[in-house]
């Protein structure tokens, strides 16, 4: 069993139960009383891209299948305490398993699709996970193949699950869906015993840090339903709002806001598995689908995509922007052809959720030029080098004290960035105006955020200084219209060095870096800027690349989004 040890102080908990913002209940409470109210109501519909076929899932049943699950990977013997990776696409299986995993006490690690072998090495190590559940196939990709290399190479991954899988021994649903396990145990009696509390952990969630490495950020029940409940009142909730998700459930945008959120309001939640924009219109419109949330280029695609106009989607009221900003003229093409849907920016992290958002009525500017203001319960300030408040309009480093703080990062308690009295610095900088609004400004963490991703910067610097072509190397962000930032690489090269673009991609391709996280760009210099001690002045080359002109997708080798 992992070692979770949150960091959750007996002053935070009583606090945030005392301002009911911490019920202590747990997600599948939520699901059973869904089941109960409004069983035959649609919870999930999803579009399997591999298999064609849509899946229409009511509470009902979606209870029933986590019943079963839960039953089904006690029997495997799956304990308390143990982190069960789930590195599917967006198919309804991540709330039945969520829920399954919730009532015996088992822990959730979402896992991206796009992770390869030498991510998830990294990650399923560091968490110990006993169990991997992945799909047969997609987007060409072996996933039992890569499964079994890992299994080699990882002895507490005791058991892998595969959807759609034929084989008896490791098909998830010859496994655990064509087996009534419910009937077998006292499934009552079993949740009652390994119900967990809310303060204990329930996610690992893998975010890019400063140093190249993965960071477990672990969260609660209390946390996560938190951040629900709290987004709820954001959206202005009503019965009848239903939720379209494109972003990938494995991230915390769609887990949290597909995944925990609608359960949480009984709602009708829709999936998309791989990004199409018309496609997406589509379902939205077939749907009714009137919440969304997704990063800028989302918003790009059902605003510019000329084929969406054919699909009615009068019904979307909410579209959550963030990950970038959103430029004015976007803005205005979306007023002009969508006006019944307003668009609010926001920022937010893994560790806490939606923390700022603008809201309706504001100016166009406020939504233009900044990421918004707190949300009730959420605080944030701008401070200088010295934990001190700066003037309004000035520069500094970002601080947040929200009820949704998660309670640290797995195995790496000297990590948790929060001080005595609950202020976690988020590691970007921003200003704030005196209304209260902030501006993500730039961050002191060393990555690049492209399309809402995280893109961790030194592990890629590293495989570069390895080429034996390249005396130093540098990768900073280059700003982009439409994904927000892509990654420009500085070189400068050894006496009779030669690298090119391709060469450059094919070497890292090569060393197992996934699509998303090549650069973009390659900049060969002489020199490189430094200070005075010999580190590279990086704010010298995103200078640089600030000039470079706009790339088109085009050109991007296959890794736009």
């Amino acid at each position: 069993m992992t070692d979770f040890s949150p960091l959750l102080s007996a002053e935070r908990r009583d606090a945030m139960s005392r301002e009911g913002l911490w019920a202590g209940r747990l997600v599948s409470d939520y699901l059973d009383e869904a089941a109960a109210a409004r069983p035959d109501a649609l919870a999930i519909v999803d579009n399997n891209s591999m298999t064609g076929r849509s899946t229409h899932m009511t509470y009902a049943e979606l209870q029933q299948a986590s019943v079963r699950i839960a039953c089904g990977l006690a029997a495997m013997g799956i304990k308390p305490g143990d982190v069960v990776a789930v590195q599917l696409p967006n198919w309804w299986h991540y709330a039945a398993v969520y829920a399954a995993l919730v009532r015996i006490g088992a822990v959730i690690n979402p896992l991206m699709p796009i992770f390869r072998e030498r991510e998830l090495e990294f990650m399923l190590g560091l968490a110990e996970a006993r169990l991997l559940i992945v799909p047969k196939e997609f987007r060409s990709h072996d996933y039992p193949a890569m499964a079994a290399t890992l299994q080699d190479k990882l002895t507490h991954l005791e058991y892998v699950l595969v959807v759609g899988g034929e084989q008896a021994e490791t098909s998830f649903e010859k496994c655990l869906l064509e087996q009534a396990w419910e009937e077998r145990t006292d499934s009552a009696a079993l949740f009652r015993e390994r119900r967990p509390s809310a303060d204990d952990v329930t996610e690992v969630i893998y975010t890019s840090g400063t140093t190249g490495e993965p960071k477990g950020v672990m969260h609660t029940a209390n946390t996560l339903l938190c951040k629900a409940q709290l987004a709820s009142e954001l959206f202005g909730f009503a019965d009848g709002d239903s939720i379209f998700m494109g972003s990938p459930l494995a991230h915390q945008t769609g887990f949290m806001y597909a995944t925990v959120l609608s359960l949480f309001k009984h709602c009708k939640c829709v999936l998309q598995d791989v990004w199409e924009p018309l496609l997406a219109a589509q379902l939205i419109a077939e749907q009714r689908c009137t919440i969304t949330l997704g990063s800028t280029p989302f918003l790009i695609d059902l605003v510019q995509n000329p084929g969406v106009a054919d699909h009615d989607m009068t019904c979307l009221r909410l579209f959550l922007c963030s990950g970038a900003p959103i430029p004015r003229v976007l803005i205005q093409e979306s007023q002009q052809r969508h006006p019944n849907m307003y668009v609010m920016s926001a920022w937010g992290m893994t560790e806490m959720g939606i923390t700022t958002a603008t809201y309706p009525g504001d100016p166009t500017d406020k939504v233009v030029e900044t990421d918004g203001r707190a949300l009730p319960h959420q605080e944030v300030r701008v401070v200088d080098d010295h934990d001190a408040l700066v003037a309004a309009g000035t520069e500094g480093r970002l601080q947040s004290r929200c009820a949704t703080t998660f309670v640290g990062y797995l195995k790496r308690p000297q990590a948790y960035p929060v001080d005595a009295d609950f202020w976690l610095d988020t590691g970007d900088n921003a200003r704030m105006d005196e209304d209260g609004y902030i501006r993500i400004t730039g961050r002191s963490k060393d990555i690049i955020i492209r399309g809402g991703e995280n893109i961790p910067i030194v592990e890629v610097e590293e495989l570069l200084y390895r080429h034996p072509a390249v005396q130093d190397a540098a990768i900073v962000a280059m700003p982009d219209p439409r994904l927000g930032e892509r990654g420009c690489a500085y070189i400068s090269l050894k006496p009779h060095g030669e690298l090119d673009f391709d060469a450059m991609i094919d070497y890292l391709s090569e060393n197992g870096l996934i699509k998303q996280y090549l650069p973009e760009r390659l900049e060969l210099i002489d020199d490189f800027p430094r200070t005075p001690s010999g580190k590279i002045q990086k704010f010298m080359l995103r200078e640089w690349a600030s000039q470079l002109q706009p790339m088109s997708v085009t050109t991007t080798h296959g890794v736009n989004a």
